[in-house]
């Protein structure tokens, strides 16, 4: 397991700024993350609770699709 430092990263249980450390697999995957000054380990989970994104009005499936909607031509009369 390849370990690297997390830049601007904050200990939460001794505060120490910097001094967290990332474990990744081969793939890229973080795995678990330390403290160097304090020990603090915490296990981060790998996919297991990913979110669902959120629905919008540019990612809606249940609106209607727009793109076979006629063209409308608009006349400017002066």
């Amino acid at each position: 397991m390849k370990k690297r430092f997390i830049a601007g990263v904050v200990c939460p249980k001794c505060g120490a700024a910097d001094a967290m450390r990332a474990g990744e697999n081969e793939d890229g995957t973080v795995l678990e993350r330390e403290c160097v000054d304090c020990g603090f380990t915490d296990k981060l989970s790998t996919g297991l609770n990913v979110p669902n994104e959120l629905t919008t009005r540019v990612n809606d499936p249940l609106k209607p699709s727009t793109e076979h909607e006629p063209v409308q031509i608009v006349k400017f009369i002066e």
